[in-house]
């Protein structure tokens, strides 16, 4: 079977659009349908339907669609017309020839507007709610894509298969076992947890890289949790100076925080993510299909970043897609963490990371997080920058959540101190900049003086 891409949908859904800019990142050929039927007829398709109408012009596009499927010869991505598997014969082509993603529709403003700005470019105008069975019919989705920071970002389900294809791709063992029947086998294989996040780990994968002969216009893939991605890309950073990767986060917590933004690295003895760099993803891959093989713990871990998010952008953001707004919101303003925006996504991690580290990680990170916002709340209000009941509120979303929201037995802010104070977010000696969370929509970056308890600049 060849290995081809269909994107479909209504008219105006962004095929031809998201067609392009995944052709790019996967390094895959690139066709759109109906700039084929221009080339090989030699006329626009408004004057095909004036002239022929509309069931020649389905005849014509049956035939084009045939031979660009007979005349792909390795990857490619194929932008489909709104109406190009009405015809069943169609579909099935496709579904033989390769996957069919099904792009969901805008609303109707936004569809209104585009097929407004390109008037007289669509015969047919708006079919999206006459055909909206039709689509639906389609099992593979995308939901949502968008450019973040040189990194295509696709959300949506059935992606990760047909988009990963014969990339090399590192797991970790988890990952591995749970998808060895669906997956090609990985090229490298780390072990689970924050545990393992270690310059050991990285020298490892950089030792794959050399067995398997990757060289610098090469491709790696991350498939797994926030750990593989970030031990994945900081490896892809230093291969040879520097080779593409695509990352394919597979929690809950990856896909809302970790898989986005470029940040890559892996923990020292001395604090969490110390070393590391900036090596943004060429394509990330949300597929939501593998959230259907986590437990609820896992799922809670990530329902405490989205929640920090909300902190961070407001209430109302449950879908993923939304939620991760608020993330690339920030990055787009503050990419390398120069103006200060950025800093504002570390709501609760001052405190979370300690908690972290000092339970030797076994408190995962998304616990760690809701312990720490709440933590934080609680300085917001001891600096008079929240109102006294906000903390109890911040606490009971988390709870709701299935996570904790108390420091673990035995541990006490004293004990927290000495660890922040080399947090990578320090401005000055024994001094740290915390994201206070101060309400719904409200996080503000505060200089705290960390030398003697936990005090404001």
């Amino acid at each position: 079977m060849k290995n081809l891409i269909f994107l479909y949908g209504a008219p105006a859904s962004g095929k031809t659009t998201l067609g392009r800019k995944l052709g790019a990142a996967l390094g895959a050929a690139f066709v759109d349908l109906d700039a084929e039927i221009v080339a090989r007829e030699g006329r626009p398709i408004p004057d095909i339907f004036a002239t022929d109408g509309e069931r020649a012009f389905r005849d014509i596009e049956a035939r084009t669609l045939a031979a660009v499927i007979d005349a792909a010869a390795g990857r490619t991505v194929v932008s489909l017309g709104g109406g190009t598997l009405l015809r069943d014969a169609n579909r099935a082509r496709c579904e033989r020839a390769g996957t069919v993603f099904c792009l969901d529709t805008p609303d109707e403003a936004e569809l209104a507007r585009r097929i407004g700005s390109a008037a007289g470019s669509r015969p047919l105008g708006n079919k999206a709610r006459e055909r909206a069975p039709h689509y639906a019919s389609f099992p593979n989705r995308v939901a949502a894509s968008f450019d973040l920071d040189g990194s295509l970002v696709v959300v949506g389900n059935g992606l990760a298969r047909a988009l990963l294809g014969a990339t090399p791709f590192v797991a970790d063992g988890t990952v591995a076992e749970l998808y060895k029947d669906t997956l090609p086998a990985p090229l490298a294989t780390i072990p689970s947890g924050e545990v393992h996040k270690t310059p050991a780990t990285v020298a490892g994968l950089w030792h794959a890289f050399a067995r398997a002969g990757l060289g610098r216009r090469d491709t790696v893939a991350a498939v797994g949790g926030g750990v593989t991605g970030d031990l994945t890309g900081f490896a892809a950073a230093t291969w040879m100076r520097g080779i593409d990767w695509i990352n394919f986060p597979t929690t809950l917590l990856a896909m809302v925080d970790a898989s986005t933004g470029g940040k890559t690295g892996c923990d020292l003895p001395e604090g969490k993510n110390l070393a590391g760099a900036f090596h943004s993803p060429k394509l990330v891959v949300i597929d939501t299909d593998f959230l259907k093989t986590l437990p609820p713990d896992v799922l809670a871990d990530g329902r405490a970043e989205m929640i920090k998010h909300e902190a961070i952008g407001g209430r109302g953001r449950e879908k993923i897609a939304d939620n991760l707004a608020v993330k690339v919101a920030l990055v787009r303003e503050d990419p390398f963490e120069k103006t200060g925006r950025r800093l504002l996504l570390n709501c609760g991690h001052t405190i979370g990371h300690a908690v972290e580290k000092l339970s030797g990680y076994a408190i995962s990170h998304g616990s760690a997080v809701a312990i720490g916002c709440v933590a934080e709340a609680r300085l917001a209000v001891r600096f008079g920058l929240a109102p006294a009941g906000w903390p109890d509120e911040f606490a009971a979303r988390f709870r709701a959540a299935g996570l904790p929201t108390e420091l673990p037995e035995g541990l006490t802010e004293a004990d927290l101190v000495p660890v922040m104070r080399g947090d990578k977010k320090k401005a000055a000696l024994g001094v740290v900049t915390f994201a206070l969370p101060c309400g719904w929509g409200d996080v503000r970056a505060v200089r705290v003086d960390l030398m003697e308890g936990i005090r404001p600049c």
